[in-house]
């Protein structure tokens, strides 16, 4: 991996969200989404050196750009969206591993991380967000809140769990909130949309309007129900 300073942000104990690509496009969606309503500025990048696959372009090949953005606003940093993760073990974990030194330089005392959580259940068009905790003091703060914590024990993959893992390691606080989808092929913009809601009501901050999350939510529906009759998520 390779890493770029591009400013100093000006925050002061910033809370930290961070997030990639992942089933459902939950984490990108709603890293893209607080980015676009808090008008949040770059500030750091980090870049894969290896890609995990070429462009033919018609007789050509193009190596895609794998890039991520560190993005600041009052008092929160924003990190992750845009497409993919690394493939790798060794990047996965540097990634990690560089988030959690960005927390502690500039003073972080929580991270959130976010994703999809792919169920069975029916649920129409109100997807639940379950919560899991970095430590048994927070699942009980959380639980007051009346907020849903994850039902069964599971392995969450990727970089939306590994961070939570990488922040327990370092004495931070960390909180992963999953949204329900049932279809993990299609951008899951309920999921999302809940997801920013739960985080809302656990940062005790506003995070833009979801209206617009849920006007591509029917689009996307109604364009899959014409097709493979695709369920709702």
């Amino acid at each position: 991996m390779h890493f770029e300073d591009i400013r100093k942000p000006d925050v002061n104990k910033p809370l930290i969200i961070a997030a990639m690509q992942d089933m459902g496009n939950v984490g990108s969606i709603v890293v893209n989404h607080i980015n676009k309503s808090l008008g949040t500025a770059s500030f750091r990048h980090a870049t894969s050196s290896r890609p995990p696959y070429v462009y033919d372009k018609g007789g050509y090949i193009e190596i895609p750009e794998e890039k991520w953005e560190y993005r600041f606003g009052k008092d929160i940093i924003v990190f992750g969206g845009g497409r993919g993760q690394p493939q790798e073990n060794e990047e996965l974990n540097e990634l990690c591993q560089d988030v959690i030194n960005v927390a502690k330089r500039y003073d972080a005392k929580f991270i959130y991380t976010v994703g999809g959580y792919h169920t069975s259940r029916s649920f129409g068009k109100s997807p639940t967000t379950y919560v899991t905790t970095t430590s048994q003091d927070i699942l009980k703060l959380v639980r007051k809140l009346g907020i849903e914590t994850t039902p069964t024990e599971s392995v969450i993959t990727g970089f939306n769990g590994l961070i939570l893992g990488y922040a327990k390691l370092n004495g931070i606080n960390g909180i992963g909130l999953y949204g329900e989808l049932l279809e993990p092929r299609i951008p899951q913009y309920r999921a999302a949309r809940t997801i920013i809601e739960t985080l809302e009501k656990l940062t005790y901050q506003k995070l833009g309007d979801t209206k617009e999350l849920s006007v591509k939510a029917e689009a996307v529906e109604s364009r899959f129900s014409s097709e493979d009759d695709i369920p709702k998520g």
